[in-house]
């Protein structure tokens, strides 16, 4: 007869789609545990990453304390890193006109807390908008993002010092810890720089310059010049 058959073809086709998801049950089963196993190990290796990077993070942000040198006249170094530019400059901001500059590199491995280079008030503040040019090139100190901070200092008496802090490739981010008007002691913490990049020291003529090019500096403790 016309039809026969067909609901029983229809009966197989069903018990055949039914047995196809009975037998999906454990093959998803294994695959999600298959899944699950990787996303597992996926973790532990983020985990680890995570872990190194917190390492990296908290040693990067270390603060030691500086072991501040006593003596009347002296500037210490404000940053950590290597002296690799002493020249001389025109600085029109702060300095009004021709002084000495030492320039020096902090890297990443460099602690990024800067001191006060002398005794006295903070009385120019200046952040200026830039590039993020790697720090080791010296055209940074005029086109990267930077903030300038001028000292007119108590010891050395009534002297002008400014401090320039230069973001670079990594460095994206400058926290001053002081505002305009300020009074700090020699070696207090001032500012931080977030990862590589460069720290510019202005100095009248009359200081005598302690460093040299190539000398690696200690923040708070380096002697980075003295009026005699």
């Amino acid at each position: 007869m016309k039809h026969s058959g067909r609901a029983r073809k229809a009966a197989f086709k069903m018990i055949l789609i039914t047995l196809v998801l009975v037998v999906l049950v454990p093959i998803a089963g294994v695959l999600l545990t298959f899944v699950g196993l990787s996303l597992l190990a996926i973790f532990w290796i983020l985990l680890a990453v995570w872990f190194a990077f917190a390492l990296f993070t908290l040693y990067f942000f270390r603060d030691p304390n500086a072991r501040v040198p006593g003596g009347p006249g002296l500037v210490i170094c404000p940053g950590h890193g290597k002296v690799d530019i002493i020249d001389t400059v025109t600085d029109p901001q702060f300095m009004g006109g021709e002084c000495q500059r030492i320039s020096m590199f902090l890297s990443v491995v460099n602690v990024h807390v800067q001191n006060a280079p002398v005794s006295g008030t903070v009385s120019f503040l200046k952040y200026t908008e830039g590039q993020f040019l790697n720090a080791m090139k010296t055209e940074c100190a005029t086109c990267n993002e930077n903030v300038y901070i001028g000292f007119q200092s108590s010891d050395p008496a009534n002297e002008k010092i400014g401090v320039k802090l230069i973001a670079g490739v990594l460095a994206r981010r400058i926290i001053p810890y002081i505002e305009a008007g300020d009074v700090l002691a020699r070696g207090d913490r001032m500012s931080l720089i977030q990862f590589g990049s460069r720290v510019d020291v202005y100095l009248p003529h009359s200081a005598k310059i302690k460093v040299k090019l190539g000398d690696r500096v200690v923040g708070g403790e380096s002697i980075l010049a003295a009026f005699e």
